[in-house]
């Protein structure tokens, strides 16, 4: 699998602007959702290669909007990394289960993320 597009999803702004520039440094294309309904809108409209996604965020979370995207024909084989701050095993177990492909834990590295990305390559 080839990855060149990539969707960011976080509510922070402080946040998403990291991960953007983490991943537009290291030369992928990086597509930006504020929410889990952004994200799904997204996904399904750019068909990104992969997807980093923050789990607490308002009305719709991380494991909600995988669980969709999961789901759905068209954004089904993407995968999905969750970027948290929840660090613990059942966070850990919780992403799996939901469809989650990797869990970085918050706040990471710019070789954490890059590290991610290299497993889909």
């Amino acid at each position: 699998m080839s990855i060149n597009k990539i969707l960011a999803v976080d509510d922070s702004k402080v946040d998403l602007i990291n991960l953007q520039n983490i991943l537009s440094d290291a030369g992928y294309e990086v597509l930006t959702a504020g929410s889990g309904q952004e994200a799904i809108e997204k996904a399904g409209a750019e068909k990104p290669d992969l997807i980093f996604m923050d789990v607490v965020m308002q009305h719709m979370d991380g494991y909600q909007a995988c669980r969709e995207l999961t789901h759905n024909d068209v954004t089904k084989n993407i995968p999905i990394i969750f970027v948290t701050s929840k660090g613990q095993k059942a966070d850990r177990v919780w992403a799996e289960m939901t469809g989650g492909k990797g869990l970085v834990q918050k706040p990471y590295t710019p070789d954490q993320i890059l590290e991610q990305v290299n497993q889909f390559k």
